[in-house]
């Protein structure tokens, strides 16, 4: 059946590692508290699509089946896409089922899918020619070196801890499942996807192979609502602005920048790489692509209130 849509704007919700877990039990608990920040966006009449990223969890399922496929004999060592796609599916499914239950606790009359999704990369990428994100298992150099010949993964020393598997982290092109996504969008469900920036995969031949790589969440997010023309983009992290100046006596928080202003500021060193900075790359992707639109960093629980322009660094082109 289809359900009713909000009568809001549409947005594009990226959740941070804060809100979720490190095990499956403890997601289990945090996503509960989550869906409710969610559905009280929802109950508002705004409808959204929520992306997740996947980093511990996507390590834990390559974790396991390298021990297992290195110990019992019997368990077959799992293709790093795989993981990706197996994390997507029980994020999503805990995710599904707990915005579902709170809901249902409201009597708001509208129903969840999670959509695993692939996010098409580049082969020709420069990310691909120097790998640079560990996951897995630690290993010796031996072990590692034999893995590499194995699989033709590129393996590398890891702060003197051992030898990882590095993956690229190509920049997301497009989103395969994206008509799926917006038809779902425009039944009224509430779409869980992108999970993890989405499995990347390579197009040849007018078909579509899986590569062993990380996609930024944040940046896939950005197109999810580029491409759905979404009316915000809302970065979900640990703190509640935007600071410039951060954790020195001259820290300041942005409630507002421009496009330019976002670029000025980075171009200072003001956003530390691989914390703040890709989150503000991503709503400046999101601008450039969507300039009627506007991007929103704060923390998960001022989303509702950021949504309203009562708080958070919103992002304007």
């Amino acid at each position: 059946m289809a359900y009713m849509k909000g009568d809001g704007p549409s947005v594009v919700i990226a959740l941070g590692g804060n809100a979720l877990g490190n095990t499956p039990q403890e997601q289990l608990e945090l996503v509960a508290n989550t869906a409710v920040h969610i559905v009280d966006m929802i109950a508002e009449g705004i409808n959204v699509v929520v992306s997740h990223g996947n980093g511990p969890q996507v390590g834990m399922i390559n974790n396991a089946f390298d021990y297992a496929a290195a110990h019992d004999g019997k368990t077959p060592e799992m293709p790093f896409p795989e993981c990706g796609a197996m994390s997507q599916g029980y994020i999503g499914y805990q995710l599904s089922q707990a915005v579902l239950n709170e809901m249902k606790r409201r009597g708001i009359m509208r129903s969840t899918a999670a959509v695993v999704t692939q996010t098409v990369v580049y082969p020709d990428d420069p990310a691909f020619q120097n790998p640079t994100k560990p996951v897995g298992a630690f290993l010796t150099e031996e072990e590692a070196a034999r893995r590499a010949e194995e699989t033709g993964y590129a393996y590398k020393e890891d702060a003197g801890r051992g030898w990882r598997m590095v993956v690229a982290s190509p920049k997301p092109q497009r989103i395969v499942e994206f008509d799926a996504i917006k038809d779902l969008m425009d039944d009224g469900y509430v779409v869980i996807a992108g999970g993890g920036g989405g499995v990347p995969v390579v197009e040849r031949d007018d078909s579509y192979r899986g590569v062993p790589a990380v996609i930024d969440k944040d940046r896939s997010s950005a197109k999810i609502a580029a491409d759905f023309k979404a009316d915000m983009l809302v970065i979900l992290t640990a703190v509640e602005k935007v600071a410039i100046n951060f954790n020195t006596p001259d820290q300041r928080p942005v409630d507002r920048m421009t496009v330019e202003e976002a670029r000025a500021f980075i171009d200072e060193g003001q956003f530390a790489p691989g914390s703040m900075l890709p989150k503000v790359e991503a709503c400046i992707e999101y601008l450039e692509a969507y300039p009627e639109g506007t991007a929103l960093i704060t923390s998960l629980d001022k989303a509702a209130q950021g949504l309203k322009g009562l708080t958070g660094t919103q992002i304007v082109a």
